[in-house]
C-alpha cells in the first residue's frame, strides 16, 4: 500500500491529519507502511490534478475522500465532515474505514 499526505507549506493541519493517518494505519495493521509527505505549492497545482486542498491524503494514487472535496486543484486548506462536524483532518475512524477497504 502507498500512502500519500499532500499539503501546502506551513498547513496548520499537517500534524493532525498525520498523527491520525498514523494512529489508523498502525490500528488496522499496517504499522510498517511509510507515509510519505509532499509539500505542494501554488505552482504544482495544475500538474497535482489529486490534490483538493491541504491536507490530501491518497491511498495507493487515490483520494478516498475525493466526494467531500471542494474539487480538485484547491491552493487552500481542505475540510472535512467527520462523526463531531466539520475538521481539518479526517478522525482515525474515518482512515480506519479506508484503509480495511
Amino acid at each position: 500500500m502507498r500512502v500519500e499526505l499532500l499539503v501546502v507549506p506551513c498547513c496548520p493541519h499537517e500534524n493532525v491529519a498525520s498523527e491520525r493517518l498514523r494512529q489508523a494505519l498502525d490500528d488496522t495493521g499496517h504499522a510498517m507502511t511509510p507515509v510519505v509527505v509532499r509539500e505542494v505549492t501554488a505552482e504544482m497545482v495544475a500538474g497535482t490534478p489529486e490534490f483538493a486542498g491541504s491536507p490530501t491524503i491518497l491511498v495507493d494514487g487515490a483520494d478516498p475522500f475525493a466526494e467531500q472535496a471542494a474539487g480538485p486543484g484547491a491552493f487552500s486548506c481542505r475540510v472535512y465532515h467527520g462523526e463531531l462536524g466539520l475538521s481539518g483532518a479526517p478522525s482515525v475512524e474515518q482512515l480506519r474505514q479506508v484503509l480495511r477497504r
